[in-house]
């Protein structure tokens, strides 16, 4: 049984802490329900520390994203490798939304129920992609993988307004975009129980991020700073108007870009 803390930011900080799988998802689906219950206050936590690297299980190896194997879908070996990855995004995903959480002391509520939302919602897409991973006779770890999406956790720990631009509306949006084109690739190849999964995960995550689309606009409004030009100067900043399309327009309106954002993307990509 899960003890939760008293306290949101505590709980988040527990959540963080986990260094077992199954831990991590029972800590974090115990402090949802528990925010859900109305048990979690906000007030009274010590302020957050300097950020570190969440707890973790010791595998996967991670290594830099240039050092990992290639593999085709054509195997089932190629496709565990594909779901190990996608599990990976996932498990980084709750440590994600758990320092969203813990390490913004002065937002609205409605920011940490989002939070708390997406944080239940990865460590569930985390199972299923996990379960599905096993059906394919391997497990979370057994594949090596990279830790860029907690490099960009570490370059914002100081800001919501770039933690929201940098972390769900460009890396968690990128699988947005190429979502799509894995999931007719896997169709194309017969594995119709992989595409179920990430039919799931892609409908699920516009709405996550949504919400990132929707803290940052409501951190630029608290700044003075206009969006759109917040977002490019950010994006110009620390990724040096470097990203890849194509891009799922219709899935990013859907998760609050605007029109004017998506060319802007267009115009990196060119």
């Amino acid at each position: 049984m899960v003890v939760t803390p008293p306290n949101l930011f505590d709980a988040a900080a527990q959540c963080l802490d986990c260094t077992g799988v199954d831990a991590k998802l029972a800590a974090t689906h115990a402090a949802a329900q528990a925010f859900a219950a109305g048990r979690l206050g906000c007030a009274g936590a010590a302020p957050p520390q300097a950020i570190r690297a969440p707890g973790r299980p010791p595998r996967p190896r991670l290594v830099p994203p240039r050092a990992l194997a290639q593999r085709g879908l054509g195997s089932t070996e190629g496709r565990a490798a594909l779901v190990h990855a996608i599990a990976h995004i996932e498990f980084n995903a709750i440590n994600l939304a758990w320092d969203a959480v813990y390490r913004f002391r002065d937002m609205p509520a409605a920011y940490y129920a989002d939070w708390v939302r997406v944080a239940d919602d990865e460590a569930r897409h985390f199972a299923l992609i996990a379960a599905r991973l096993a059906q394919l006779g391997h497990a979370y770890g057994d594949f090596d993988a990279h830790d860029g999406l907690w490099e960009m956790a570490t370059r914002t720990a100081d800001s919501c307004l770039a933690r929201m631009a940098l972390v769900p509306r460009v890396l968690e949006a990128r699988g947005l975009d190429v979502t799509p084109g894995m999931i007719e690739r896997l169709r194309g190849v017969g594995d119709l129980a992989t595409v179920a999964v990430l039919e799931v995960i892609l409908a699920e995550e516009v709405a996550h991020v949504a919400a990132g689309s929707r803290w940052f606009t409501w951190c630029c409004e608290r700044e003075g700073r206009e969006p759109q030009a917040a977002f490019r100067d950010l994006v110009e900043c620390h990724l040096r108007g470097s990203l890849r399309g194509p891009f799922n327009a219709q899935a990013r309106l859907q998760a609050g870009f605007t029109p004017g954002e998506l060319a802007q993307l267009d115009a990196w990509a060119t």
